[in-house]
């Protein structure tokens, strides 16, 4: 059986991962005043775009996912006669309407695609999944490797689709946000009430960094640190301890909004990359999605992992 795997943009990891392993990306176009770019997971173009116009202005955002017709096109014109079972691993549909709009496009695609097979000279049945990762950025990314290791490894579609939704359920992403204005601006902007006037001015003001967790769909700070640097080495050191304490995949994700060198530099970074190797971890560093970066801010840390459920310490 031929099984394809279908992400969409804001997934974090590395571009060759995605052309190396034929993962599909749903692109998601944001705009900036009159600048607008589709982003496809292109770390120079995002990085350009992130200098250009998002530092200043990103707040002011729109930000575009593939609509349903558009979804439904992709799978028509072209998946169903590569694949025979698709898995769409979709970013939170607490924070974004792709998994529902995939979800939609998926009853007229089950329903149209015999036909347009039968030409490709194709007989056998056709069949999709939509998950919902139940998470963001990097943390999207644990589940899409898992996908790509399963299928890799021969497994049929039921066992990788109950494994997939079991992991969802397991996945955590945390975040170290560098500008809480700018979270709090982009936030309104997106009618998202989670971020007041007077928290973001307190942390400015004294600051104070949140480590913000996302886990079933739900986010929430689950600690506050005075300083950028101290919240992303106390971030790397819960991570390393984490690892320790075994995870649910060999795999931890990181994404920075930015250039890989500055997250590289970062406190604690070489003490979890060394944690990762003694492990067997495997841990993959990919420059955020331009869609993540506006709306989290420039110079955002998102690590993301498989776990049983804990507490930040």
């Amino acid at each position: 059986m031929r099984i394809g795997i279908v992400v969409d943009s804001a997934c974090d990891l590395p571009a060759r991962f995605f052309r190396e392993h034929d993962v599909t990306i749903l692109p998601i176009t944001v705009r900036i005043g009159d600048a607008v770019l589709a982003d496809v997971r292109d770390e120079k173009a995002t990085l350009d775009f992130l200098h250009a116009h998002v530092a200043e202005r990103g707040a002011d955002a729109e930000t575009t996912p593939f609509t349903v017709q558009q979804i439904q096109d992709l799978f028509l014109q072209k998946l169903v006669m590569d694949y025979d079972y698709v898995f769409c691993l979709t970013i939170t549909r607490t924070r974004s309407p792709i998994f529902d709009n995939a979800q939609q496009a998926s009853f007229a695609i089950l329903n149209e695609y015999r036909p347009i097979r039968a030409a490709a000279g194709h007989d056998t049945p056709f069949a999709l999944r939509v998950i919902d990762t139940q998470n963001l950025f990097a943390a999207q990314g644990v589940t899409a490797v898992e996908a790509v290791r399963l299928r890799d490894a021969g497994e049929g579609a039921p066992k990788i689709r109950a494994r997939l939704e079991h992991l969802a359920l397991h996945t955590h992403g945390y975040m170290v946000p560098p500008d809480l204005y700018y979270l709090r601006a982009r936030a309104r902007k997106k009618g998202d009430r989670s971020v007041g006037l007077l928290s973001a001015a307190l942390g400015s003001a004294l600051d104070i960094k949140p480590v913000l967790h996302c886990n079933r769909g739900e986010t929430g700070a689950v600690a506050k640190i005075k300083g950028f640097e101290p919240a992303v080495r106390k971030l790397f050191e819960f991570t390393i301890g984490r690892i320790r304490a075994g995870l649910m995949t060999p795999t931890v994700c990181l994404s920075y909004g930015g250039d890989l060198a500055e997250m590289r530099a970062l406190p604690g970074y070489e003490s979890l990359r060394a944690a990762c190797a003694e492990h067997n971890i495997e841990l993959y560093e990919s420059v955020m999605s331009l869609t993540g970066m506006v709306n989290v801010g420039k110079g955002a840390l998102v690590v993301g992992f498989a776990a049983e459920p804990h507490a930040f310490e």
